[in-house]
């Protein structure tokens, strides 16, 4: 059976993509070659990762997406400040972070991973951080590289105005050379007026 790797996310509109090329080439003027920049227009706010799978389980997936938005509302999130994984001083991660209304966007996550389970993905261990990535630092970059990096993120203000999020993807990604091609495979809108079980 054939194995195809994929994703669950929610796909940033086109103005929110444009600001984090604005960033980017922002952070880009301090030329670090051991930065590896992730392509703006592949930016997506990631609900939760599995791996390769078998092409007849997309049916399925979409299935647990559609029972996970039932009776949810579009809600409203904003990508602001910047931060980095692990921390400032040995940053391997660089991401914008998201406020707004993340306590709907954390009960959505949760449902998700409810709802995956019985399929046979395994909840994730680690507490849900909703980010965006936007580079990550090579083996190559020493202790101070990414000191240095992380200084230089700690000190960029960052702020978009706020996105509706009114549907989840399920996404396929195909590794190639020149970086991840990414592929929507089904996308699962919420009900604006659904009147069951609004979070």
């Amino acid at each position: 059976m054939e194995q195809i790797r994929c994703f669950i996310a929610i796909e940033l509109p086109a103005e929110l993509k444009l600001k984090l090329t604005q960033l980017e080439a922002q952070l880009k003027a301090d030329n670090q070659p051991w930065v590896k920049w992730v392509r703006p227009d592949s930016i997506h706010l990631t609900l939760k990762f599995l791996g390769n799978i078998a092409v007849d389980m997309t049916a399925a997936i979409t299935g647990a997406i559609e029972e996970s938005a039932r009776g949810i509302i579009p809600f409203h999130l904003r990508a602001s400040e910047l931060g980095v994984f692990p921390n400032l001083k040995r940053a391997q991660v660089a991401w914008v972070g998201m406020s707004g209304e993340v306590d709907k966007l954390s009960q959505l996550q949760e449902r998700l991973e409810s709802n995956l389970t019985p399929l046979g993905f395994t909840p994730e261990s680690r507490s849900f951080t909703p980010h965006l990535t936007l580079a990550r630092l090579s083996n190559r970059a020493s202790l101070d590289d990414r000191q240095r990096f992380g200084k230089l993120i700690a000190s960029t203000r960052f702020e978009a105005g706020d996105i509706e999020v009114d549907a989840i993807s399920l996404i396929r990604s195909q590794l190639t050379r020149g970086g991840a091609i990414y592929s929507r495979l089904s996308l699962v809108r919420f009900k604006s007026d659904s009147p069951l079980n609004k979070i």
